[in-house]
């Protein structure tokens, strides 16, 4: 399978973490995340939103959106659940991963790596709105090892890929006890690789 990446990019690195803990192998065709230009050229055919990660499958066609692909590799497996209603909470988790975490915490870290100048109430409203994100994922780790069933699935991949490198983009989790437990545990996953890897 070929995925079309970014090596910083979180919503990439949730697909390469679940195909190496899957062992599935993946042939990586990285892309600029700051000059995008050629997007149109290169991954236009394969998604109308012209974002990675876009993972080609062996038979050409191609599954966009980080957390769609995740689920569509993890279907049959145990990091999806079968149960209608785990399944329900796996997606309530990946909803809110792309409505309060993406937005704030990733986009205030591509803004530190890549040096994007932002005004200072750009900044304000990230710092706010991500703190709200992270106060409700405490809330939400209070009590259990992971986020649905208590047990590792595509929920905690979905958090996980921003959360854990929620420092690059200004974002102290000091006061969140259990976010920093459960990040230790995902990492402590069988086939787990780093961002870096």
């Amino acid at each position: 399978m070929l995925l079309y990446n970014n090596p910083a990019s979180g919503n990439c690195y949730k697909v390469r973490l679940l195909a190496a803990q899957l062992g599935l192998d993946l042939e990586l065709h990285d892309l600029d995340v700051v000059d995008r230009s050629n997007r149109p050229a290169v991954i236009g055919q394969l998604t109308p939103v012209l974002r990675v990660p876009v993972l080609v499958l062996d038979d050409g066609r191609a599954l966009f959106e980080s957390n769609a692909i995740i689920d569509y590799l993890a279907e049959g497996t145990p990091y999806l659940p079968q149960d209608r209603y785990e399944r329900q909470q796996v997606l309530a988790w990946q909803f809110f991963e792309q409505y309060e975490i993406e937005p704030n915490l990733a986009v205030a870290r591509f803004w530190r790596l890549f040096g994007i100048e932002q005004p200072d109430s750009a900044w304000q409203q990230k710092r706010e709105a991500g703190r709200r994100g992270l106060d409700a994922l405490e809330r939400g780790l209070e009590g259990r090892d992971f986020l649905v069933a208590d047990r590792y699935s595509v929920a905690d991949i979905s958090l996980y890929g921003y959360t854990h490198v929620a420092a690059e983009g200004g974002f102290d989790l000091a006061p969140y006890p259990a976010i920093r437990a459960w990040l230790a545990r995902v990492a402590a996953q069988p086939g787990h690789i780093a961002i870096t890897s």
